[in-house]
């Protein structure tokens, strides 16, 4: 029972395994955290520092470490305070996934779980972040850098301080790392992110009603094109498709694959039918049902038809022969409506049902039918 609780709003399913909390998010579900023979196979240790920053070090004094636990590792210059969040035999495999050569990184060691001199040390750090990103920023904005500093992570040991900025062209930030050295009095890395990044970093509320991908799961960023919006038939505004980052919605890609495979059987829109009525030309496809709509004219619509892609193969195959059905489908009055003539009969779609007001004289005479029907019921037959 203790492996499965619930403690403030954050589910902790075998903490050695698997830990989702607000400070940290990304974390890889170690289902193999129960078998001890897999922690002995490595002494490699993944550490997680502030937002997404990942790091791989060596635990060469054997230290007895746990996802969660809070770890003081080598850094340049002086130490880092991160958090372990995998041990064991996934590390390799995580190192493998990310692209990182073993022969080529530098593997640095946990020096050892961080005391309270480190912690209060840390705490310190991250206290002068924000303070440090205001006024990174004026001072950017005095030296005329077409740049946007978004966020600022200070090491463990409060000697370093990286700055993450997005910017749209090449900039020269030679005179502005001088001028933030002699400022914060620490040194300093530059490091440049994307749209997609900062907006994961500042987190948000998408139009799904949802907190962001970006924000809670997502670890990598695909690119998006707009040509995911024309296979799902979705509408080319660009309002709607931007995301909160102004780049296209991540979430675009999500069922691509699937449209992509449901219409490989589909035939091209370009094909025109041929039928004795006359020629059809496409007009949109609902690719989940697996229909094709049809029109009469070819840049609007007119006599929409809406036929399955199986008819519409058969009818391409019969025009190929020379032949022509005498009509799109195999059914008479198929023509969808250009308008649907809805009436509220019982009105009970109607917001402003409960505003208006019955009139005295139809009262009235609702409840002298009612006490006539009644004297009507008492009389013996």
């Amino acid at each position: 029972m203790n492996d499965f609780t619930l403690n403030d709003g954050r589910c902790q399913i075998n903490k050695k395994g698997y830990c989702r909390n607000t400070a940290l998010k990304l974390s890889v579900t170690d289902w193999m955290c129960d078998l001890p023979e897999t922690v002995k196979e490595t002494d490699l240790v993944e550490v997680q520092f502030k937002n997404t920053r990942k790091g791989y070090f060596l635990n060469s004094e054997h230290l007895p470490l746990e996802k969660g636990v809070i770890v003081t590792v080598e850094a340049n210059p002086g130490h880092d305070v991160g958090e372990v969040t995998l041990t064991g035999k996934l590390v390799p495999l995580q190192m493998k996934k990310n692209h990182i050569d073993t022969n080529r990184y530098e593997i640095r060691k946990i020096y050892r779980i961080a005391k309270e001199a480190d912690l209060q040390k840390w705490k310190e750090a991250k206290a002068k972040e924000q303070d440090t990103m205001i006024r990174a920023r004026q001072l950017a904005n005095n030296l005329g850098l077409k740049m946007k500093i978004g966020d600022v992570e200070y090491q463990g040991d409060g000697n370093k301080a990286i700055f993450y900025y997005i910017a749209d062209e090449r900039v020269d930030f030679r005179q502005l790392i001088k001028v933030l050295a002699e400022t914060f009095r620490v040194r300093i890395e530059m490091k440049q992110i994307g749209a997609r990044q900062e907006a994961g970093r500042i987190g948000g509320i998408g139009p799904c009603g949802r907190e962001m991908c970006c924000t809670t799961w997502m670890s990598s960023f695909c690119s998006v094109a707009t040509s995911a919006a024309r296979i799902q038939d979705m509408s080319l505004n660009p309002q709607k498709l931007a995301g909160q980052c102004a780049k296209l919605k991540c979430c675009m890609n999500y069922e691509l694959d699937t449209y992509l495979d449901a219409q490989k059987d589909f035939p091209r829109r370009d094909t025109q039918l041929e039928t004795q009525d006359g020629t059809y030309y496409h007009f949109k496809t609902d690719t989940l049902k697996n229909e094709l709509t049809y029109s009469t004219a070819p840049n609007m619509p007119a006599n929409l038809v809406t036929i399955s892609s199986e008819r519409a193969k058969e009818i391409i195959a019969m025009n190929k022969r020379g032949e022509k059905p005498v009509g799109l489908s195999t059914q008479k009055n198929t023509v969808a409506p250009s308008g649907i003539d809805y009436k509220n009969v019982v009105g009970q779609d109607d917001l402003t049902r409960f505003d208006k007001k019955k009139s005295r004289s139809k009262r009235k005479r609702n409840n002298k039918k009612k006490t006539n029907t009644n004297k009507g019921e008492e009389q013996p037959s």
